[in-house]
């Protein structure tokens, strides 16, 4: 075996690293664990609230977030919970669990807990109670992934990415804190499980020490999981390596680059590089912030302006459709992967096609898949193509893939939601590398592609189903883009009313018909959870339909329905009125073709009091 040693300057000098950098020898033990990687991992922290070591007594008051039981990498079940008197037959893993109990003690009133299924939809699932003489106030937020409790004016709050156990624990005989839950608590051994088997716990703040790893073995920090597997293997017997490759390590998201060490031609050991996904989150997000808000309020109204003459194929001057076009304009500028988010219907496709013909490559091919209407048999031999007699009915001379024909230029992977788990792995390495093999091929075939990728799927939900891998995801999710369904933008109607009648009249080959004012205040008071695509099919069919030259609101063929749900606000007396009035010198207006004369004559209004509402509604 090689002996070697590690003097302090090196691990000083790795200690200056951004990255998290780990250094195990030839037997796994660890040699190098610098301050980043503690950092990443938890084992160093700067906690503000302090407490000591100890370990969980009979009568502690226990207080428990757990956004996935069995699945944190404590593997708390739901089983465990009887130790703070939770036996409840109905809770299985997987369920988010809020719980306040005794530790190996009843009292009346306790426990009490709240949990809920895997398959929710709910935002927040919040537990409040006064139990013991203390305001207790937990929550997880299901939508920015925080579980937060709180004890009277204290709060402990954790972030998570997939799933995690959060724990409070406070003295039986004086109500103080004991323990609370940080990041770091596999590698320290503090997981929710262990502190029930009433395993001892470090001390926090100003009571804590440093927790050296130096010498330890790599599993005892870390509990397994593929990534610390093949880091093992790696330092003793085996050539794995690879770069900037997407791990999960104690359940964070990271970025790892690994390589086994050979000292003389000897297996020194092996060394892994991790960068915090957060981080990379964090840059992407200011950076978002950073386009949007754009310098000045003065540069803003100029560009503002500017933005609207430029894509005129997006209708709208709606500030949420500005936004969508000053996205647009900045994807078209690079070559990242873009996400378009949406409903159906909100015009992903045309927005995809507008990045590319404003592109460096708008002279490239522009190659648009649908993924979701192409059967899974044959949607790896549409993207990838095949070799000849690659498989049974396979032409004689092969074929090309979509991937190939778009060298050069965008391919655009509509319905991206759709792909199974078994292709999206072959996706994740064309995104990685650039390159793919044919079916039944051996030949790396490189490409110069940039990907465009569209779905009106919530991809963080279908992460957490297990339908769509995380790590594709990060990879697609570079500059996001989300287009507003019609419904939030209702006053670019009037403008793709202009835009859009025109064009249908020509192509169906009518003469140019005109809307009534009626019929817009018809549109405007429809939902469309159809988006662009109803709103065109309602004009073609109304066109069809009109017999002169005007459309009238009866030509629409809409739901006019206006069912209050519980989720919808009521409207007040005033705000009522308010609406029926406007409505009704909308629809007379409409009646008689614009004739305010007549118009004020049906209504049985006075002249000032006509032109005093339509100032008032604002009806131009």
């Amino acid at each position: 075996m090689l002996v070697f040693s590690i003097d302090s300057f090196e691990r000083k000098f790795t200690d200056m690293m951004t990255e998290g950098f780990i250094f195990i020898d030839n037997s796994g033990k660890i040699q190098i664990y610098n301050n980043k990687a503690k950092e990443i991992f938890g084992i160093v922290s700067n906690n503000e609230i302090s407490h000591k070591e100890g370990r969980l007594q009979k009568g502690d008051i226990v207080i428990i977030g757990n956004n996935s039981l069995g699945k944190d990498d404590g593997n708390l079940k739901p089983e465990d919970l009887g130790y703070i008197g939770v036996r409840d037959g109905n809770i299985k893993a997987g369920n988010a669990l809020l719980a306040i109990g005794i530790f190996k003690e009843d009292k009346p009133n306790l426990p009490i807990y709240k949990y809920i299924s895997p398959n929710h939809s709910t935002k927040e699932l919040s537990l409040n109670s006064k139990a013991l003489g203390m305001n207790i106030d937990c929550s997880i937020d299901f939508e920015n992934k925080i579980i937060s409790l709180g004890v009277d004016e204290d709060k402990y709050i954790m972030k998570y990415m997939n799933a995690i156990g959060h724990m409070v624990i406070l003295d039986h005989k004086t109500k103080r804190l004991k323990f609370y839950q940080t990041h770091g608590y596999t590698a320290r051994g503090e997981a929710v499980k262990d502190i029930l088997l009433e395993k001892e716990y470090r001390a926090k703040g100003i009571h804590s020490e440093d927790f050296d790893v130096i010498g330890k073995d790599i599993f005892e920090i870390h509990s397994g999981g593929d990534t610390i597997e093949d880091f093992y293997k790696a330092a003793t017997k085996e050539d794995i390596s690879y770069e900037n490759e997407f791990k999960e390590i104690n359940g964070r998201a990271t970025i790892c680059t690994l390589s086994p060490l050979f000292i003389k031609g000897e297996r020194a050991g092996a060394v892994l590089k991790v960068e915090d996904i957060s981080e990379i989150k964090k840059v992407i997000r200011e950076r978002d912030e950073a386009l949007i808000s754009l310098e000045q309020m003065e540069i803003r109204l100029k560009e503002e302006e500017n933005i609207k003459k430029l894509l005129p194929e997006i209708i709208g001057d709606s500030k949420e459709i500005l936004n969508v076009k000053r996205l647009a304009i900045k994807a078209s500028q690079t070559n990242s992967t873009v996400l378009l988010l949406g409903e159906s219907g909100t015009g992903k496709t045309l927005l995809g096609r507008v990045i590319h013909d404003n592109s460096k490559n708008r002279d490239k091919p522009f190659i648009h898949v649908n993924c979701g209407s192409i059967p899974e048999t044959l949607l790896e031999s549409e993207l990838f193509g095949y070799e000849k007699g690659a498989f049974t009915g396979a032409r004689d001379e092969g074929k090309p893939g979509l991937f190939e024909l778009a060298h050069g230029g965008t391919i655009f992977l509509d319905e991206i939601g759709e792909i199974s788990p078994a292709l999206q792995v072959k996706l994740l390495q064309v995104l990685q590398d650039k390159s793919f093999f044919k079916i039944g091929g051996k030949k790396n075939i490189k490409v110069d592609v940039r990907i465009i990728a569209a779905t009106n799927k919530n991809l963080e939900e279908e992460i957490i189903k297990g339908k769509f891998r995380e790590d594709l995801y990060y990879r697609i999710n570079v500059f996001p883009i989300w287009i507003p369904p019609l419904r939030e933008r209702k006053e670019d109607i009037y403008q793709l009313v202009d835009y859009m009648i025109p064009k249908i009249c020509e192509r169906i080959g009518l003469e140019e018909k005109r809307i009534s004012m009626e019929a817009i205040s018809t549109l405007i008071s429809h939902d469309w959870p159809g988006n662009i695509r109803e709103l065109e099919n309602v004009f073609e069919r109304a066109i069809n339909m009109t017999e002169g030259n005007t459309i009238l609101s009866n030509f629409l063929a809409i739901n006019r329905e206006n069912k209050k749900t519980r989720n919808e606000k009521i409207q007040t007396l005033k705000e009522a009125i308010e609406a029926a009035e406007k409505s009704a010198l909308l629809y007379a207006i409409g009646y008689y073709n614009g004739n305010k004369a007549k118009a004020m004559e049906a209504l049985n209004i006075g002249k000032t009091s006509f032109y005093e509402k339509i100032k008032k509604y604002n009806m131009k």
